[in-house]
């Protein structure tokens, strides 16, 4: 099996949609509107990879959520290399994007920094370990 898509509902489908498709190459697929539910989504694709569903319904309330607190912690963008998930970050900061951590190695090898999309979900931009040769 595999993932096909993780949804995320939002209170401004159109501003989510222009985050993940600016920073990080998606692209999106048409608008659906419901508007007997008061329900409208996108999806945007990232290449052969999963996909996100951008939802919003009207009435939609506002998420207070911390920062450990069960449920959805972040989703995980692969970048080419250290320099990339670098200048990415660098580039993002610039625009006025909010960078939480890094860029920085982990404790199990990875590369990372870590950003919020305009609702403040967070969203890794990793690179994996380099693998070392014998």
């Amino acid at each position: 099996m595999t993932i096909t898509h993780a949804a995320i509902y939002t209170l401004n489908l159109e501003r989510l949609k222009d985050f993940y498709c600016r920073w990080f190459g998606g692209e999106a697929g048409p608008a659906y509107e419901n508007p007997e539910k008061g329900f409208s989504s996108r999806f945007v694709r990232f290449g052969q990879g999963a996909a996100l569903e951008l939802m919003h319904r009207t009435h939609l309330k506002e998420s207070v959520r911390g920062e450990f607190t069960a449920g959805y912690a972040h989703l995980a963008f692969s970048a080419e290399s250290e320099e990339a998930v670098e200048n990415l970050t660098k580039k993002m900061r610039a625009g006025g994007v909010p960078v939480v951590s890094g860029p920085r190695h982990t404790g199990d090898g990875c590369f990372e920094s870590c950003v919020l999309d305009p609702d403040g979900n967070r969203v890794e931009i990793t690179a994996e370990p380099k693998v070392q040769e014998k």
